[in-house]
């Protein structure tokens, strides 16, 4: 069953980009469009989409706020706020409120096609850019217990350091010559071993084992 998706922007074009994008996926389907945040509050109760990509700035409601509501009235949907602002207040005010990714929308189409794919899965995936960032902030990186970074291959730590650095898993494949696919098999592995949820999990084990740090 592919999956339904609204798009929230109250920007046509970007609308008309993102429709392109994932109709073009044979597992996706649009099946809905908002200009404002009121709008695209309703069109949620009426569809169920399994996922709303909405800005954070449109009228009557902004995404923030539509991220909430959503929470509270269709917690089936899940949102993936997708926005030119990256503004670290917006990431942590957008996850705390329920949403499940917050993508920049100069990420590309891959990356977005990640983050919808990810939401559906429980999941949640934030802009490279930003993880990294983020990361960056926390003063003084702590460093994991001795021989912690022996739970992985090789080959995984290689994979877990450039999820660090803020590469997509096409990114990382052209960088190791491998598939996307492969990539994500590996991810889902690491994942597993180091018992985090996703890459932003990834990324902050990383840093916290201090195999990244200032000067990297």
């Amino acid at each position: 069953m592919a999956t339904r998706i609204v798009i929230a922007d109250d920007h046509r074009s970007v609308r008309d980009g993102f429709r392109w994008i994932l109709g073009g996926q044979p597992d996706m389907e649009v099946v809905g469009e908002a200009a404002d945040g009121r709008e695209a509050l309703e069109v949620a109760r009426a569809e169920r989409p399994d996922v709303l990509l909405a800005d954070i700035h449109m009228p009557t409601m902004d995404g923030l706020e539509l991220t909430r509501e959503l929470a509270r009235e269709v917690p089936s949907v899940r949102v993936v706020v997708v926005t030119t602002f990256d503004l670290d207040e917006y990431v942590h005010t957008a996850l705390r409120s329920g949403a499940y990714g917050f993508l920049l929308k100069r990420s590309g189409a891959a990356l977005l096609v990640e983050a919808v794919r990810a939401a559906v899965n429980g999941d949640s995936l934030i802009s490279p850019q930003l993880t990294t960032r983020l990361l960056r902030g926390v003063t003084g990186p702590r460093r994991a217990a001795p021989g912690s970074a022996g739970r992985l291959t090789p080959r995984e730590r290689e994979i877990a350091e450039l999820v660090a650095d803020g590469m997509t898993n096409a990114d990382i494949g052209a960088e190791l010559f491998i598939s996307p696919g492969t990539v994500k098999t590996h991810l889902a592995r690491i994942q597993g071993k180091l018992e985090v949820r996703n890459r932003v999990g990834i990324a902050a084990w990383v840093w916290d084992a201090g195999l990244r740090g200032e000067g990297k």
